[in-house]
């Protein structure tokens, strides 16, 4: 059962491997066997999480680019394809989140989570999907998503609609890249404490939080890397495309 799971001969794009749990699911990937590319905006700020992959045992190595710009993200791989060869798997975890109510949400923060969550995603798949498409070899993309894109959240308004997006991109090009052997899923994470979402998380809202969440705690970041690994592996989940994967506690289970 354990060669199911085996990811060496793979390389990994993880795009926001600086993140709390973009690193997390970075590591499990180059635990399994993977290369891990990390690609952030400041490679300074992955040093960390490259050292605990170096001492994991794992191959790993950073690149700078911006994840909202097009040429950044074209112009970083070259760079990969000079590292590795080429990419077999694509995950994208940049994310960003504010409290804003409503009414005052000004279009520089709406522009800015949209273009952090949405556009990030959708120009990582323009960029490296036809590297994966030219080897022939099939591979796997991989978003992340949130319990929000479904149950929309109060006082995170962008940030829901930003990942019901993710969901839509996800379930689009499952259909779109499906013919080339390329998986397009989704893994949609419940509460997890991390550095985007400690603003939002007030005392009244963890208990609200935990009031919806059968297992009564928040996730740990490792819980993903089950997930990823999964949906990273071809022998794995050959037949998994177009998913919305729930690493939740729960969460999106319950009512009243």
């Amino acid at each position: 059962m354990e060669n199911l799971f085996d990811l060496t001969g793979k390389t990994a794009v993880v795009i926001g491997g600086n993140s709390t749990l973009g690193s997390a699911m970075a590591l499990g990937l180059a635990n399994h066997g993977a290369k891990v590319a990390l690609v952030a905006r400041s490679v300074e700020k992955v040093k960390d999480v490259e050292e605990k992959i170096v001492e994991a045992g794992g191959t790993v190595k950073s690149f700078q680019a911006e994840a909202t710009k097009k040429d950044s993200l074209q112009k970083v791989t070259g760079a990969i394809k000079a590292w590795a060869g080429g990419w077999d798997i694509l995950l994208n975890s940049a994310g960003t989140n504010s409290p804003t109510p409503f009414f005052e949400i000004e279009e520089s923060e709406w522009d800015h989570i949209m273009s952090v969550n949405l556009k990030a995603t959708v120009l990582a798949c323009q960029v490296f999907a036809p590297k994966m498409i030219e080897q022939g070899r099939g591979g796997s993309i991989i978003n992340v998503s949130s319990v929000s894109s479904t149950t929309p959240l109060s006082k995170v308004f962008t940030y829901s609609v930003s990942k019901a997006g993710i969901n839509s991109v996800t379930e689009f090009l499952a259909r779109e890249f499906a013919p080339h052997k390329i998986r397009v899923n989704a893994i949609v994470p419940g509460f997890f404490p991390a550095e985007q979402n400690r603003k939002v998380l007030t005392p009244e809202r963890i208990e609200s939080v935990m009031r919806h969440t059968p297992m009564d705690r928040f996730g740990n970041p490792e819980e993903l890397q089950g997930a990823v690994i999964w949906l990273a592996s071809e022998r794995a989940s050959s037949f998994v495309t177009g998913s919305l994967v729930r690493v939740d506690g729960g969460f999106g289970a319950m009512t009243i």
